[in-house]
This record gives structure tokens, sequence and C-alpha cells, in this order.
């Protein structure tokens, strides 16, 4: 298991980071790994864990009139996709879409790959897939790309201030002939 880095060494986003977990009373052991982290399945791999531990932050953007985009941050399992029609329905935002690459570092502040749970410049609405909770710890990213944190999926929830609900693609049922 990678070890924890000293928290005087990080980078300046790791850091808002880690500072607005301490805010919450939460000490976050952050790990910096030599591989990059921007799939799940390449922070899966670097760290040895099941894909579905990986937490993937996915950016989201709700239209506002005359104000831009609110962004809508997913805590997504990374087995799983989000779809986007039931997140419309769980955020009450029809118009709601994958935010661009650059929309997500513009409202959140971090590159995609470090997207991480909370930390943000502004405020963001969490919503976060129950199938987190599978596991006693998940991975979810730090702020920079190979900057993570192991957490515990109610903890993850109560720090991003998480709406946790069904909002992941369904598996497509087999096929009447499909044997498996």
């Amino acid at each position: 298991m990678p070890e924890a880095v000293d928290s005087e060494a990080l980078d300046p986003a790791v850091r808002r980071v880690v500072d607005a977990a301490v805010r919450q009373g939460v000490e976050l052991r952050v790990v910096i790994l030599e591989a990059t982290t921007h799939t799940a399945e390449d922070a899966a791999r670097a760290l040895g864990t099941e894909l579905g531990q990986i937490v993937k932050s996915l950016v989201f953007v709700a239209p506002r009139d005359g104000i831009g985009h609110e962004p809508v941050v997913c805590l997504v399992a990374g087995t799983n996709r989000v779809d986007v029609a039931l997140l419309a329905a769980v955020v009450g935002e029809p118009g709601i879409r994958r935010a661009t690459a650059r929309e997500a570092r513009e409202l959140t502040g971090y590159p995609i790959g470090g997207i991480p749970p909370i930390g943000h410049p502004g405020a963001v609405r969490v919503v976060m897939d129950p199938a987190l909770d599978r596991f006693a710890e998940v991975w979810a990213a730090a702020g920079a790309d190979g900057a993570v944190f192991p957490i515990a999926p109610a903890a993850l929830g109560a720090l991003a201030k998480a709406v946790v609900a069904p909002i992941a693609e369904r598996a497509a049922a087999p096929a009447a002939d499909d044997p498996g």
C-alpha cells in the first residue's frame, strides 16, 4: 500500500482539499502515486484495488439563466457510468449535461483526473452513487493527478455533503438466448 505524503510537501491544489477536510474536522491521508489517475482504471491499477473502490468525480452542469452554469459533482463507483436522465430527476434539472474538460476545471478549480469531492472554490452540489457503499474503503481524488485519499463511503458522503441517490446506468439484461 502506498505511503501517505507529509502534508507540508503538498501541491497547492491538494493542500486546498486537505484544508477543506480539516475545516470539517477530518484529517485526510493523502497518497501521491507515481502513476497517473486520469482514469479510474489507472487509479485502480496503481493502488492494487478493485475498480469499484475508485471514486470517479464527474462534473455536470445545470444551466442558470443569465449566470452560466451551476456545477454538480457526481461521486460514482469506478465500475459505473452516470445515467443523465436519473441524475436530472435527482437534482431536478432537466437540462443537465456533462461538463466539458474546460468547464470542469473552471467550475471546480481542478483538472480532470484530480477533481476531488471537496475543496471547490464555490458552492457545488454533490450526488453520490450508493454502489460505493459496497466497500469498507474507497479512494477519491485529492486535487491533482496521482493524488488520492482513502475514506469510508459514509464518511465521504458526509464530508462532501452529498445526496446519496441511484444515478448509475443499469446493466443491460442478458438476451433471452444468452447463456450467461
